[in-house]
């Protein structure tokens, strides 16, 4: 297990991850895939009220929740697991039309969540993405912070801890984290709940894999240096570091034959680089997937990495690798093609 919140807060080193749940899986199948995951020794649940996807679509939101929810009320475990999720930013119009989040918003969201899950508390409580705008899901190449307001956003982080500080009060949510955010922003927010006395930020939810590793520099020093950890997704980035897309493959049903682009994942660099990860876990008899996520699993700033499966066979692959330990030889290879290969997307 690992621990966040200054230790108050156990998680395992896998995360569970909902999004599927309501769309390429059903119920039953979200049920099965908890089931073993605790029987693996998980704990960790992460979903959003904006879930599933494959694709977003506005009538299902809250499908994701409502499968974690009606699990709890089947199995009354509410004590064996931890549960983690979000409300939306500013999105296309897929809750409350897109208006992202304020204080007033933050009340209505957990209501909603507490609702659809069947519980009294969620344990993480994150904001999906911050409204100042993101360099996630491929921004990075054009982020432009220079059009940001900083009084503006101060305001908007001190409107929303008050609301954090209020719903924790009423033990609706045990702790605050954040996603798709950067380290100066993570730091705004930490400095701002020490000065009001609201609660302060346990984990950042950042996309992190050896494909995508913009974690490892600034956020990484924050979350050393601060407290949080980093909770990692997409650490098969997608699929690609399963395999199973190289040569041209699309499996019927995958993620690329719903999202061809993989979100602008699927590069021309990619490929040869999932090649050179692929040799590594060959030279070393690993699984690819397996040494992808002890990977992610193995970084000192990283408090679980979240991934998701739409089958069960797929979740018991991961699971026979929870607890692979890499090899220094093995992270110098990975090394070595991290440099040879490096922001394939």
């Amino acid at each position: 297990m690992n621990k966040l919140a200054d230790g108050a807060l156990e998680v395992s080193a896998l995360s569970l991850g909902s999004m599927l749940w309501g769309s390429t899986n059903t119920e039953a199948e979200g049920h099965a895939q908890i089931d073993m995951f605790l029987d693996h020794g998980g704990n960790f649940i992460d979903t959003a009220e904006m879930y599933p996807v494959n694709p977003i679509k506005a009538e299902r939101c809250g499908a994701s929740e409502a499968v974690i929810g009606s699990w709890l009320a089947k199995t009354g475990r509410r004590d064996d697991v931890v549960i983690a999720t979000k409300v939306s930013g500013d999105n296309p119009g897929w809750k409350r039309g897109g208006k992202g989040y304020d204080s007033a918003i933050i009340h209505q969201a957990v209501d909603e969540s507490l609702e659809k899950l069947q519980t009294d508390y969620i344990d993480i409580y994150q904001t999906h993405w911050p409204l100042r705008g993101s360099y996630a899901f491929r921004q990075n190449w054009t982020f432009d912070p220079s059009k940001q307001n900083r009084e503006e956003t101060e305001a908007h982080m001190r409107d929303v801890l008050t609301a954090m500080a209020e719903v924790v009060a009423a033990g609706k949510v045990r702790y605050f984290g954040l996603s798709n955010e950067s380290a100066w922003g993570t730091a705004q927010w930490l400095r701002m709940a020490r000065e009001m006395g609201a609660p302060e930020v346990i984990s950042v939810q950042n996309e992190y894999s050896l494909m995508c590793r913009l974690a490892d520099t600034d956020l990484a020093e924050m979350c050393m240096q601060e407290g949080p950890r980093v909770l990692s997704y997409s650490p098969l980035a997608t699929g690609l570091l399963t395999g199973k897309y190289q040569k041209g493959a699309v499996p019927e049903g995958s993620r690329m034959s719903l999202a061809p682009g993989l979100g602008g994942r699927a590069t021309e660099r990619a490929f040869p680089a999932v090649d050179a990860y692929q040799a590594v876990a060959e030279k070393h008899g690993l699984d690819l997937v397996q040494m992808a996520l002890a990977f992610s699993v193995g970084r000192p700033f990283m408090g679980s990495t979240i991934f998701g499966a739409s089958s069960m066979e797929q979740l018991g692959r991961i699971l026979k690798g929870k607890d692979l330990l890499l090899s220094d030889d093995v992270l110098a290879d990975i090394d070595a093609a991290h440099r040879a290969h490096p922001m394939p997307y």
